[in-house]
């Protein structure tokens, strides 16, 4: 009987080397040439599809901070009081980033922002962030 259980322990070992065999996969070295131009591909490339791209812009004309309790009271004709006096310019941001300043003004009967200056980008470096860094304590 000990004869039956090594021979089948030597036909198994057997089954697992012929698998083993079956799942190996032949691997080559492969060569590759030098793309042509990858050194300023970017430089010269298009940015024609950027161009046609819609990019959200957020104009502020000024902040505020309230208890939930005032939030929870106002209604059609209450009043917000902001922070900025009327004669200073809204701020323009692409995502977080003060890009430049402008004027409200009324087109068509919408309202619309005639910018006044836009900003170098040191000033938008510092400005960054702005947006959160103006709370107030209450």
């Amino acid at each position: 009987m000990a004869d039956t259980a090594q021979a089948t322990a030597e036909a198994g070992e057997g089954q697992n080397d012929t698998a083993e065999a079956e799942n190996k996969t032949e691997v080559q070295s492969a060569e590759f040439s030098e793309a042509a131009g990858t050194a300023d591909a970017g430089a010269g490339g298009s940015i024609d599809i950027l161009l046609d791209m819609n990019i959200p812009v957020t104009v502020t004309i000024g902040k505020t901070q309230m208890p939930i309790r005032s939030l929870l009271r106002l209604g059609p004709g209450s009043v917000v009081r902001l922070d900025k006096p009327i004669d200073e310019p809204a701020e323009l941001y692409l995502k977080d980033s003060k890009f430049a300043t402008g004027a409200i003004v009324v087109l068509d009967g919408q309202f619309a922002v005639r910018i006044e200056q836009i900003l170098s980008s040191a000033v938008r470096k510092d400005s960054q962030g702005e947006p959160k860094a103006e709370q107030k304590q209450n």
